[in-house]
């Protein structure tokens, strides 16, 4: 058995047709383009068929990646209780105290993090030095470009 994977059960579910999707689709795409490139001739001296091979292995290699991740996945529920510190799954509001900028971010496991959509890693540097904070808190963050402080405005689920 594996390291565990964090995920919620959408997070799960995205992975199963991702996979579900490579097993499918994918598949059936490559073996139609070494397919392709075997038509054309001669395969000692065909790149388009060398590039299909290539991209068969790597895909193979993901599907493999991701069926052992699934394997070792651990379903993450969000439970009733009232969010009264921040914990994965939280939903936080937090000021950076230098600028006043309002931030609003979920924390979510890290397979689960997309900045674009307010989704940071519980295990990013800004994820690990909000944990645990209460509501009018300072959380001091060092990030790559050094210290920043933000206050918890608001923690809800």
């Amino acid at each position: 058995m594996g390291t565990p994977v964090y995920l919620t059960k959408e997070g799960y579910q995205n992975l199963k047709e991702e996979l579900e999707d490579l097993k499918t689709r994918g598949r059936r795409e490559i073996a139609k383009a070494i397919a392709e490139a075997r038509d054309k001739g001669d395969l000692s001296e065909n790149a388009e068929y060398d590039a299909a091979k290539d991209a068969q292995g790597h895909m193979e290699l993901k599907i493999s990646k991701l069926e052992t991740k699934i394997a070792n996945v651990k379903i993450i529920e969000d439970s009733d209780e009232e969010h009264t510190e921040i914990k994965l799954l939280s939903n936080v509001v937090i000021k950076n105290v230098k600028s006043g900028m309002e931030f609003k971010y979920a924390i979510v496991p890290e397979e689960e993090s997309d900045l674009q959509s307010g989704r940071i890693s519980a295990s990013s540097p800004i994820g690990k030095g909000l944990m645990g904070k209460k509501e009018g808190e300072l959380a001091e963050i060092e990030i790559p470009a050094g210290k920043i402080e933000f206050e918890v405005i608001s923690i809800s689920k």
